[in-house]
């Protein structure tokens, strides 16, 4: 297969949930590989990017973490309107910030086209004793909203194992994929960006 034309992809994954479960450690454990126990809420949004090259493509993923507070919810629309993943992350200690997904569910069916790959995580998993939601809870879950096909884990962004690295793998994978089998008339339609070179991640944020 000729897949000259898909040599550069460029994507947005927004980080979607309810406050404390995670979605910062998570996302700065991706693309620095560190933990900052004791990092603050975030306000509105931000957004890191990450480069890597998968199947002969080179990716940019433009990952937006977001505020879990309820009084920025009427702002969610803003930062997940023209993304191509969603990911929806609840505490495993936490059965409500489970419950919570739901309604995040809900509101990008109804806002997003169904092209959206949305992935479940289940952060804190080394809190496993004090755990409220089971995998197999959530799976039964994922597979009876959104299909047996939607990806679920369980990570730790304290003590990763490779897990997060393997999350993201596999969603830019499934971008990537996406673009190649998409009918070429369709294909403008994925942003892509000319990627000249690696660069060490950078953060932006908005507001402050």
């Amino acid at each position: 297969m000729n897949t000259s034309w898909a040599t550069n992809l460029e994507a947005k994954v927004v980080v979607l949930g309810s406050q404390g479960v995670g979605k910062t450690s998570l996302v700065v454990r991706y693309i620095n590989k560190t933990f900052a126990p004791n990092s603050t809420s975030t306000i509105g949004a931000s957004f890191m990017t990450k480069k890597l090259t998968v199947d002969n493509c080179k990716v940019r993923l433009q990952i937006w973490d977001t505020a879990g507070q309820e009084r920025f919810r009427a702002m969610s629309q803003l930062y997940y309107r023209g993304s191509q993943a969603a990911l929806l992350v609840y505490d495993i200690t936490s059965k409500e910030s489970f419950q919570e997904l739901h309604s995040w569910v809900e509101e990008l069916k109804r806002n997003m086209n169904e092209e959206l790959i949305m992935v479940v995580i289940g952060n804190k998993s080394d809190l496993a004793p004090r755990r409220e939601v089971t995998l197999d809870q959530a799976r039964e879950y994922v597979t009876r909203v959104l299909g047996p096909e939607t990806l679920v884990y369980e990570v730790s962004a304290k003590d990763d194992d490779g897990k997060i690295d393997d999350l993201f793998l596999t969603l830019t994978r499934a971008l990537v994929d996406r673009k190649q089998y998409m009918p070429s008339r369709d294909r403008n339609r994925v942003p892509s960006m000319q990627i000249t070179e690696d660069t060490t991640a950078q953060k932006s944020s908005c507001c402050s």
